[in-house]
């Protein structure tokens, strides 16, 4: 067995290592039906922590959502300690959730979705799923919270998700979603059922005081800067290597016709414009002039000159590059690293090129990022991206490998692609349609910020892609559905909208209306598993991997029978368990 298959055995296994070796210095409850998994909860706001189980003596509160091993339970007391190897005192039932699943969910963007519903057990959830109009029973408590009713008593939905001019929780608002059990019998009708709790440390009046009491890492969220306006930044992302002359020389009359457009409109000083250019590897092709090259950082109406100055400076590579494919991801990347982003509450590129990128782990590329980890870094910054594939018929044997790359680069939380391909006859017409699917995006998304600066929120968007839709059509429906998710983003930071305050309830964690109304379609996530973890914790896992990485890296340099990598990882993972006291549970 090579080193790098005894690695990727390594990385699959050594979490149950490190819990095996942490069971053999403390004993937490076990979870029922299980020999080495322990029983966690996670702690509300304001619990405090007690050394007896009487509750006499107080002996501190603990930060907000800090993680438990349960140790022991009576009626109304819980012994906790935040590591396996002992307890450090006792917590009210009501002060805590337990946890089993070591999972929370965070709401996806409602790109068009309707709001989760929180049903109050699981049978009422389940009698949702088997209605025999789930559009209808759902749409009569959608409608019911909409209007902001009073809620029956015997109501089987609780609480509802945000909504409307309310705006959606926003992601810079830290709450906590923990899963404490799971219903797959629809599994394979494209839902699962969650029960969940649902805690936001910036409810209620004493948060705001909770100060350093708050957990490590999470904000307080009433102290969170509100947005005053909506603005957007619209990057061009564009490929400038030697069959892409047309799409530059045309990228020139895109910017002026944008801008013209822009000076007319209300919101002519809330929306600018920056341009990012890629080529691909200069070691493999030191003619090339670069890899990537920040053209220009954004400029508004006021600046227009400055860029399309810039923007005719800018001519196609003289020499090809080593291979068809070429190093989008590093273009896309310096977009989100290079560029002045922070004043945008709204946030576009726009890819353009007429080639696959680079695959993960070519030494020719600059990033060696996968579609899946670049797309990752694009949602962590809050950043839509739109792929605009020219297909030419000079890459044909490309094209399918293109797509897939860029389609998964641009997937949306709605389990969908913001993906325009174009096919052309020749470079000439892929030009025209660049011009006409720019101008399509940048007016829909001037659109969406003259709503929202005028209080007006948008109809909820189409989720379908309409068959046969033009490249132009299509790219009027991805700024329409990220143009609406962004919006009720900035609607929810600036009311300071908190998610649902409940104790327990059930979820689906897809939009159920939709996978009624199109079973074959792929399901419309509602909700997204993270993982909470404290600074601490974050670089004990920093320093667990880097540890794997270098036991891996020896083993592949020293593949002799000589060196035995099982031993040498049991080394590294017990030196570990002995110098960090916490477990992670991913």
């Amino acid at each position: 067995m090579t080193g790098l298959k005894k690695a990727a055995l390594a990385v699959s296994s050594v979490l149950g290592c490190f819990m095996l070796m942490n069971a053999a210095f403390g004993e937490p409850l076990l979870q029922e039906g299980k020999k080495s998994v322990y029983q966690r909860a996670v702690s509300h706001p304001n619990a405090v922590l007690y050394s007896t189980q009487d509750a006499r003596q107080a002996i501190g509160k603990p930060r907000t959502f800090t993680s438990y091993y349960l140790f022991a339970k009576t009626p109304k007391m819980v012994q906790v300690g935040v590591s396996a190897e002992k307890p450090d005192g006792w917590l009210k039932v009501e002060d805590i959730t337990e946890w089993p699943q070591a999972i929370t969910m965070v709401f996806t963007d409602q790109m068009g979705r309707d709001p989760v519903l929180f049903f109050k057990d699981h049978e009422a959830v389940v009698k949702a799923c088997e209605s025999e109009s789930i559009q209808k029973y759902m749409g009569q408590y959608v409608q019911l919270f909409a209007n902001k009713a009073r809620i029956p008593d015997n109501s089987p939905v609780i609480a509802a998700e945000p909504m409307g001019k309310e705006g959606q929780v926003s992601k810079n608002r830290f709450y906590l979603l923990p899963v404490t059990n799971i219903d797959t019998q629809f599994k394979e009708s494209g839902t699962q059922l969650l029960e969940v709790a649902s805690i936001d440390p910036g409810k209620g009046p004493a948060s705001a005081k909770e100060g350093s009491e708050r957990r490590e890492g999470a904000p307080n969220n009433n102290t969170q800067p509100v947005p005053d306006k909506f603005k957007t930044g619209i990057t061009f992302v564009i490929d400038t290597t030697i069959s892409m002359k047309p799409y530059i020389d045309q990228s020139v009359e895109v910017v002026k016709k944008i801008f013209d457009e822009l000076q007319k409109s209300p919101a002519k000083n809330d929306v600018e414009i920056a341009v990012v250019a890629f080529r691909s590897n200069m070691q493999k092709s030191p003619g090339i002039g670069y890899t990537t090259k920040v053209i220009s950082d954004f400029k508004g109406i006021n600046q227009r000159q400055d860029l399309e100055r810039l923007l005719r400076q800018v001519k196609e590579a003289t020499v090809s590059t080593h291979a068809f494919d070429e190093d989008s991801y590093a273009g896309v990347k310096d977009a989100v690293d290079q560029l002045s982003w922070n004043k945008f509450n709204s946030r576009v590129i726009l890819l353009l090129t007429d080639a696959g990128p680079l695959k993960e782990g070519d030494p020719t590329s600059r990033t060696g990022m996968s579609a899946e980890g670049l797309a990752d870094y694009l949602r962590e910054h809050n950043i839509y991206l739109t792929a605009l594939h020219i297909k030419a018929p000079s890459g044909k044997k490309d094209h399918d490998y293109a797509e897939k790359a860029y389609r998964e680069l641009s997937k949306m939380s709605n389990n969908r692609s913001s993906y325009i391909d174009v096919k052309v006859k020749n470079h000439e017409e892929g030009a025209k349609q660049f011009e006409a699917v720019s101008r399509m995006l940048a007016s829909t998304y001037r659109n969406v910020v003259e709503s929202t600066n005028n209080g007006r929120i948008l109809d909820k968007p189409k989720q379908e892609e309409k068959k046969g839709a033009s490249p132009e059509e299509r790219a009027k429906q991805i700024a329409e559905l990220t143009g609406y998710a962004m919006q009720l983003q900035f609607a929810g930071a600036k009311n300071r909208t908190e998610a649902p305050q409940v104790v327990k309830a059930w979820i689906a964690d897809s939009d159920l209306a939709a996978l009624e109304q199109n079973p074959n379609d792929a399901p419309i996530p509602a909700v997204y598993p993270a993982v909470l973890l404290t600074k601490t914790q974050l670089s004990l896992l920093r320093k667990q991997l880097k540890s794997i990485i270098e036991t891996a890296e020896e083993a592949f340099l020293r593949d002799t029978e000589n060196f035995n990598f099982y031993e040498q990882l049991i080394s590294a993972a017990a030196q570990m368990s002995l110098n960090f006291a916490c477990t992670l549970y991913l």
